[in-house]
């Protein structure tokens, strides 16, 4: 299918506010069953619950410190706004009873599920583990890619091959139509559990993994490159010390350059798309660039000889 459309939401974490991007893909084949039903990403439903602004690592979060620590929801939010989410009492009220939603969903309205997965005819499962803390329990989501409803949620301490396995058949037994797929991650024991649960099956990276790790190696010289180029501009340090305490113009510009350099060696890309050797070399080569358009103006390139060669 076709991208059709982008649509964009924001998702808060525990660590930052994130700004997704998501590639709304439709079929433009009028004959098809599936004409202009919209795809949304896989990837989606692995940050946020559809129509929530926090992520899935702030409701497990949530949820382990209600029922293993037993904290209030005004300790709860205290605990989050020190960690730097922005959220009301009443939002982490929401959010628990999400967890709770979550973790008794496989005991519950399963009727619904089961219509909804015999009107599409197949079922492709998406399979992660959230563990907000280390030491904590991994909560395990397995999701149906087609519909995006979440099957099944279940708090483990451990993922083993077999736990994880009696997930899946947990899941599997009760579908009224055929599993044709999972997506994961490629961690070993998912994997290892599909084959065992699921024989047969095909089992795929989701867009983001397989991307990623198609791209190791093209990551690995990129990373080199940025280290060489570094290596070239190792004598801002020494400049700024010469015009420090000065206030002419000519000291001005040498800051102002030494700041742009440093500002670009700090600048890091995001692989595989965005490699950050690819982008320091374009920024160090338009900074030589703006040098020699000083220098021909008679200005101060010959204190720059290594940044020009770079």
């Amino acid at each position: 299918m076709w991208v059709d459309y982008e649509n964009t939401r924001s998702v808060s974490t525990l660590e930052e506010v994130v700004r997704l991007t998501l590639k709304v893909r439709r079929c433009q084949v009028p004959t098809c069953g599936q004409y202009h039903r919209p795809y949304r990403p896989e990837a989606e439903g692995g940050w946020s619950l559809p129509g929530h602004e926090y992520g899935l690592d702030v409701v497990a979060q949530i949820g382990i410190w209600r029922y293993q620590e037993h904290h209030t929801v005004p300790e709860m939010h205290t605990r989050l706004e020190k960690r730097g989410v922005q959220i009301s009492q009443r939002s982490v009220t929401n959010l628990l009873q999400r967890y709770d939603e979550l973790v008794s969903l496989s005991l519950q309205n399963r009727a619904r599920l089961r219509q909804i997965m015999a009107e599409q005819g197949r079922v492709i499962l998406a399979m992660d583990g959230l563990q907000p803390d280390v030491g904590h329990e991994v909560l395990w989501v397995v999701r149906d890619c087609l519909s995006g409803e979440v099957l099944l949620a279940r708090s483990l301490l451990s993922a083993t091959q077999d736990d994880l396995a009696r997930l899946l058949e947990e899941v599997t037994v009760d579908l009224p139509v055929p599993v044709v797929g999972v997506i994961s991650d490629g961690q070993h024991s998912i994997r290892k559990a599909v084959a065992k649960a699921l024989p047969g099956i095909p089992h795929g990276l989701c867009h983001y993994h397989y991307l990623r790790e198609a791209a190791r190696p093209i990551y690995a010289a990129d990373r080199h490159a940025k280290k060489e180029l570094k290596k070239r501009v190792r004598g801002v340090r020494p400049l700024e010390r010469q015009v420090e305490g000065r206030e002419d113009e000519l000291s001005r510009i040498t800051q102002d350059y030494c700041q742009a350099i440093r500002s670009a060696l700090t600048d890091d890309g995001l692989p595989p798309l965005d490699a950050a050797g690819l982008r320091l070399r374009r920024r160090l080569r338009s900074i030589a660039r703006s040098l020699e358009r000083v220098g021909k103006k008679g200005r101060f390139l010959r204190s720059w000889p290594g940044l020009k060669q770079s």
